[in-house]
């Protein structure tokens, strides 16, 4: 019997290191739910550096977070025009509400593209007269914008933003359709019932419904 007790304790030990490591193995392997969050509804830092990578992601999800990234950039730059300018309260309030949402969002977009080893676009460095197909102002638009103040603010920037949104919404529709990466599918999903909302507000302030 007294031979026999280095073994067992051998194999006590031996089974404690395997329970020690599932352990290990299950905390690790959640990442995908804590990446699933919408940034615009405070899970953004969460979800910036959950590792992405683990998760299986495509081309299309990577083209969604870069093309987005800029689209959002802009989105909050228009915004930032509003509380000095806008004359409507509503406008400041939606003005508000989209940066409160996308400024998230763009780190969460952020956050996924260093975790797959991409770069995410500089910032300044996205070129207004190449993207009139997913919705983004021109240099003189913004201009215009810029310019603007009180009931004039508010009807461009109304309808620049239905632009600007009705691109995002089809930027979200592709990733659906090719997208891989569940949590990117989400934030498409969560992307195309908000901003089709605020469009829908957008054209009720500007009497088109």
């Amino acid at each position: 019997m007294i031979r026999k007790r280095p073994l067992v304790r051998r194999a006590v030990a031996v089974a404690a290191a395997g329970a020690a490591a599932l352990v290990l193995a299950a905390c690790g392997g959640d990442d995908g739910s804590s990446a699933a969050g919408h940034g615009g509804h405070g899970t953004a830092s969460a979800s910036a550096s959950a590792p992405a990578s683990q998760g299986q992601h495509n081309a299309a999800d990577v083209a969604f977070a870069k093309g987005m990234i800029p689209h959002h950039r802009q989105a909050v730059e228009m915004a930032d025009l509003a509380p000095e300018r806008a004359r409507s309260a509503e406008v400041k309030k939606l003005a508000a509400d989209i940066k409160k949402a996308q400024d998230p969002e763009i780190r969460t977009l952020s956050g996924w593209l260093a975790s797959w080893g991409e770069e995410a676009p500089a910032e300044g460095a996205m070129d207004h007269s190449t993207h009139g197909m997913d919705g983004m102002m021109t240099a003189d638009e913004m201009a215009e914008l810029e310019n603007a103040s009180g009931k004039a603010f508010d009807t461009a920037f109304m309808e620049m933003m239905i632009k600007h949104h009705e691109g995002a919404v089809e930027m979200a529709e592709t990733e659906q359709a090719d997208g891989a990466y569940a949590p990117a599918k989400k934030m498409a999903t969560e992307i195309i019932a908000s901003q089709s909302a605020e469009i829908e507000q957008m054209n009720k302030l500007l009497g088109n419904n």
